[in-house]
């Protein structure tokens, strides 16, 4: 719901359970008023008679903007805080004042042109500010939705002069909020095969900004940032989310100025970043979801886990049973054929495996990671009869078949390179910097996106093929593309990520009834951007039992359980050495997109039947996942266990997964309490054989079962009355 008040021109937006306010002051600035709990039109007001505001009639009146909480900070004029929108001029000048112009308000939403965006929403508002110095002008795009607690924003650029200019910062968003001096900023930072850990740092005077420059959201850093309060929690207390519909290159930032405000913001990062809009030209800036939420932690991880079902995923794909999978990857590396694949599928099929998915390796001439990216045809020589002979197997045996691609990417020894060496990411005369033995391919040129797009294609259209992994195996280097000229190399980055937004949706859009799953040498690409392509991304390439627990755990501070693809693979762990029992890796990956990634073949009697088991019991609780809310019961990261658990939404079931790291001699009995049930209801626990309220199990609690190192459990709710 959106309404404006003409009389003290204010707007309120809100949402399921927040409002958001801001009003046109004096002085024509956009200035917010309120982000929180929601409240109601009569509090307008109050609100506005408690905003300091400049005073139109003030000869310092631009000085006095650094004080006044904007919503799109301005440069050069008196805001002394990171401006929100640069644009350079041809005289060399950036100054600006952005002063309101006019507004509207429409049913819907307006969707991006090439990007990745919310399919709905109920209301949209959008303000448009002009610069008092320029013929720039910006629209601040606000949607909001009654059962949604995501407030969805961007901006458009707009030239509306008759000379070029440059944009050398584009920011989606800013809210400039009170500063209460106990704030705490929670990030998702780590590395390849330890992704998304949580890392929270007080906050105070400066800022703190998180970024990415290698060209896509990385491993490195989550284009996600929350603000928590001193009091929140898991369960209570008030925080900010701030989370990126952009898979490139970004930045976020959480600035606590000298007048205690806090100015958060982010999009592209406009680091090396310009962009030269022409005449009459604009530029629209990615989405941005934020989020408030009262109720801690696990309220804002829960609104947006709903958030990206609801108006991000492909609606056809979103709550769709997933196939479980076995991935030949670890099972077989580069080092296959026919011989070594038929095993595995025959053992797939008995066990009750739905698709098998033919992972690196069965392309050009690809026998390691060397050579053959890029050569999107059948290596015949490890494939015989190709293509269709592994997939006719798979039918034989009723299973489907899935195939992996890394088509962003190129080997300097491969039939493509050496036809068009000039596609590759690179400047001529400097040797390019190498990773995995591969280069990038130049998405930013149409031509290039044409060409993978036939290629990969062709593969789809002449195969049945119903599932396919898209991988990503390295950081952009260079940033540069012989395509675009000296004056224009700033836009490169971005124009790369518009050519994979391209892609995408062209490969998914010709082939709606293929499952494209998300990859970035693991979970180096997991964001919102790529959920509206990709409804699962691969989480990780750490598959360890252990591991997986901290990786997921942090993953779901913002993305859902659906989203996460979760395999069990073999042991000991091939990332770090570490037995864990098959019992604990098969429940913890049942907390995602279930499947294999080991040589079925080669398991015990006893492990085969405990694999046929798990998968039984998976499709029992796949629509949880799928649709039910998540409870995080305890951090990983502090606490010698880890337990998740999913609720269905209307509270009558529930499953719960644990395990526990570390066997302790002597220890004491431990407590769980268990939040997310309804209180007055009753439960079974099948397990365990007893009927316990809602209330006694988050009042009293659970004793944990004593298990070994690395055990683990599941319990598996139902309401009895």
């Amino acid at each position: 719901m959106i309404r404006f008040d003409l009389e003290t021109k204010s707007f309120l937006l809100s949402g399921k359970n927040y409002s958001y306010a801001m009003f046109v002051n004096e002085a024509g600035f956009l200035q917010q008023l309120y982000y929180g709990k929601k409240i109601a039109e009569i509090d307008l007001p109050f609100l506005i008679s408690q905003a300091e505001s400049p005073d139109p009639e003030d000869l310092n009146m631009d000085m006095s903007t650094d004080w006044m909480p904007s919503e799109c900070g301005s440069f050069g004029r008196g805001d002394f805080k990171s401006a929100t929108v640069i644009v350079k001029r041809n005289n060399g000048s950036a100054m600006s004042r952005f002063k309101y112009q006019s507004h509207k308000i429409f049913d819907g939403v307006k969707l991006l042109k090439g990007m990745p965006c919310i399919r709905h929403a109920e209301n949209t508002l959008t303000v448009t500010i002009k610069d008092d110095f320029s013929d720039i002008e910006i629209d601040l795009n606000y949607s909001v939705s009654e059962n949604s607690d995501v407030l969805v924003r961007n901006a458009t650029i707009r030239n509306g002069g008759e000379e070029s200019a440059d944009i050398v910062k584009a920011f989606s968003f800013c809210i400039d909020l009170p500063y209460s001096g106990k704030l705490s900023a929670l990030r998702l930072a780590g590395n390849w095969a330890r992704e998304r850990k949580p890392v929270t740092t007080p906050l105070s005077d400066g800022t703190l900004r998180i970024e990415s420059t290698r060209g896509h959201s990385s491993h490195a850093m989550n284009p996600f940032m929350a603000l928590l309060s001193a009091d929140c929690n898991e369960n209570s207390g008030d925080c900010y989310g701030f989370a990126l519909i952009y898979s490139g290159s970004f930045a976020i930032s959480a600035e606590v100025d000298c007048h205690q405000c806090i100015r958060m913001q982010g999009g592209i990062n406009d680091y090396m970043f310009a962009w030269k809009l022409g005449a009459g030209e604009s530029f629209q800036t990615p989405q941005a979801a934020l989020c408030f939420s009262n109720e801690g932690l696990g309220g804002m991880s829960r609104a947006y886990h709903d958030f990206f079902r609801c108006y991000i995923i492909n609606p056809s794909k979103v709550y769709k049973r997933r196939p479980i999978v076995v991935n030949n990857w670890e099972a077989t590396y580069f080092g296959f054929n026919n011989e070594k694949l038929f095993p595995i599928i025959d053992e797939a099929a008995k066990l009750g495996v739905d698709t098998f998915v033919l992972d690196d390796g069965w392309f050009g001439k690809r026998d390691d990671d060397r050579s053959g990216l890029g050569d999107w045809f059948v290596n015949e020589n490890k494939l015989i009869g190709g293509l269709k002979t592994v997939i006719d197997h798979c039918k034989g045996k009723g299973l489907k078949f899935g195939l992996w691609f890394e088509p962003e990417m190129v080997s300097e020894d491969s039939d493509l390179y050496r036809a068009h060496p000039d596609w590759a990411i690179k400047k001529e005369g400097v040797t390019p910097c190498r990773s995995r033995n591969q280069l990038v391919l130049d998405f930013s040129r149409k031509e290039v996106v044409d060409y993978v797009y036939n290629v990969v294609s062709k593969i789809l259209n002449e195969n049945e093929i119903s599932y396919v992994k898209w991988d990503k195996n390295r950081d952009i280097t260079e940033n540069y593309t012989s395509s675009l000229p000296v004056d224009r190399q700033g836009e490169f980055l971005h124009r790369y990520m518009l050519g994979v937004y391209d892609l995408a949706e062209r490969l998914t859009s010709s082939f709606p009834n293929v499952l494209f799953e998300g990859c970035a040498g693991g979970g180096g690409r997991f964001d919102g951007g790529m959920l509206y392509y990709f409804p699962q991304i691969w989480t990780s390439d750490d598959t360890d039992g252990l591991e997986r627990t901290k990786i997921q755990y942090g993953t779901s501070m913002c993305y859902p359980a659906s989203t996460m693809s979760c395999h069990v693979s073999a042991c000991p762990n091939h990332q770090t050495g570490r037995t864990t029992p098959l019992e604990t890796r098969g429940a913890v990956a049942s907390l995602g997109a279930f499947g294999y990634e080991l040589d079925l073949s080669k398991l015990s009697k006893e492990e085969k039947e405990r694999v046929k088991a798990q998968i039984l019991d998976y499709k029992e609780i796949d629509d949880l996942i799928l649709k039910g809310d998540l409870y995080r019961l305890s951090d990983p990261f502090k606490s010698n266990y880890f337990c998740e658990m999913l609720v269905s939404k209307d509270k009558t079931r529930a499953y719960i997964v644990g395990e526990r790291f570390r066997n302790e001699p002597n220890g004491h009995e431990e407590l769980l309490k268990i939040h997310g049930l309804a209180d007055e209801k009753f439960y079974l626990i099948s397990e365990l054989n007893v009927t316990v309220s809602g209330k006694a199990l988050s009042g009293k609690g659970i004793v944990l079962p004593r298990i070994g190192d690395c055990g683990s459990w599941t319990w598996h709710m139902v309401e009895v009355r």
